[in-house]
């Protein structure tokens, strides 16, 4: 390859792939122990409704994720203020935070506003449900 040609090419911006924005939305490119929220979210959709069988992600219950070095602040809200399965839920999502590699406090905050209405459920999963 002649060193003009060289030059040039070396000029040109990487282009990031597919597989390199998903590694980069996963934390892939960070150190060892830094979580992203994104890796927290994945964490909780392994956290179902007892009562629903979907994952708490999928319908909409997680309002905000938020990650500041080792602390995850999840922001979220159940389908009723009376939702009997309000407090196995918040558990299990906070149990779920936990096993992140890097996470050394998980502040679980309850809100109710705004409300949650089906409307907040994915797309897809309100497709499946018949709304």
């Amino acid at each position: 390859m002649d060193p003009v040609t060289h030059d040039a090419m070396s000029e040109q911006p990487d282009l990031p792939s597919a597989e390199a924005e998903s590694a980069a939305e996963s934390g892939a490119d960070l150190p060892p122990g830094v979580i992203t929220a994104d890796q927290a979210k994945l964490a909780l959709r392994r956290v179902k409704d007892p009562e629903l069988n979907l994952n708490i992600v999928d319908l909409g219950l997680v309002y905000e994720v938020a990650v500041d070095g080792g602390t995850v602040r999840v922001d979220m809200s159940l389908t009723s203020p009376g939702c009997p399965s309000g407090p196995e839920i918040m558990g299990e999502a906070e149990q779920q935070i936990r096993t992140l590699p890097g996470v050394t406090d998980v502040q679980m905050n309850l809100v109710w506003s705004p409300p949650w209405t089906p409307e907040r459920i994915e797309p897809r999963v309100r497709a499946y449900m018949g709304f």
